[in-house]
């Protein structure tokens, strides 16, 4: 709500060069090609993983063919009496198992993109927070930043619940979540004497960042997020569960606009 304005505001700043940063929307632009970068990583992402589980899915396969061809030989035989039932549902199993790990790659690749659009993001807000020496408005953004922060941790912990990842790898990005704002704070404080907010270097850096983390999390919040769940069979046999998850993602959309108030 509050990134994408902001690196329209950074980039159209009076102190900044009337050309090229004028004469062009480098921030629509740039979030644009965020959106699609991160379209590409997604679907690229979601093909290696399936590759690479593509093997174990092949022998499964080839194990439900082997014994569907001694099915059919024991029936071209007459020998009715050995066939075991269990091999009728080779076939079923099979298609159940291929169905559920592709949905499990697909929440991996959600999980892993949302984590590197969020870090981005909180490292950019970590730095503008900690840079900033206007006393009046610091206690505001740390306010909205700590909701936000929540329910942007919030989405992630169900995105990587979703995933079923190892304790190990659920950890570090719950780690790498918990320590970038932390981190972009302590680096616009070090920072602060020779970072100034309104310098031209600090507002095309910020600029292109926000837009950047714009394009991104648009996309996600979109695509991988809500369309996956509103379109989804579960959501789709339910008409009253569709209304009231719209009127829960109105309430959380107006909310966040509200905080973004003082982001």
């Amino acid at each position: 709500m509050h990134v994408l304005p902001d690196s329209f505001d950074m980039l159209w700043s009076n102190c900044l060069k009337e050309n090229p940063w004028h004469k062009f929307p480098f921030s629509g632009f740039l979030a644009m090609l965020s959106a699609i970068a991160t379209l590409m990583v997604d679907s690229l992402a979601t093909s290696l993983y399936t590759k690479k589980c593509k093997a174990g899915v092949i022998l499964d396969s080839s194990i439900s063919v082997e014994g569907d061809r001694e099915m059919q030989a024991a029936v071209n035989s007459g020998q009715h009496d050995h066939v075991h039932p269990h091999h009728l549902h080779h076939g079923g199993v099979l298609k159940a198992e291929s169905g559920d790990n592709s949905q499990l790659l697909r929440y991996r690749v959600v999980a892993m993109v949302l984590e590197l659009g969020i870090v981005v993001h909180s490292v950019v807000i970590g730095l503008s927070l900690g840079a900033s020496n206007n006393t009046c408005s610091i206690k505001g953004l740390v306010a909205a930043l700590c909701f936000h922060q929540m329910f942007e941790g919030m989405g992630l912990g169900g995105c990587i619940l979703q995933a079923e990842y190892k304790l190990l790898k659920k950890a570090l990005m719950v780690f790498f979540f918990s320590v970038t704002t932390p981190f972009g704070i302590a680096l616009g404080m070090a920072l602060s004497k020779t970072y100034k907010e309104n310098s031209p270097n600090a507002l095309i850096t910020v600029g292109l960042l926000n837009a950047s983390s714009a394009g991104l999390l648009i996309y996600m919040a979109l695509v991988d997020l809500l369309a996956a769940d509103f379109m989804g069979p579960r959501m789709q046999a339910d008409i009253k569960l569709q209304i009231k998850s719209y009127v829960a993602v109105l309430l959380g959309a107006g909310g966040m606009s509200v905080m973004a108030k003082w982001a």
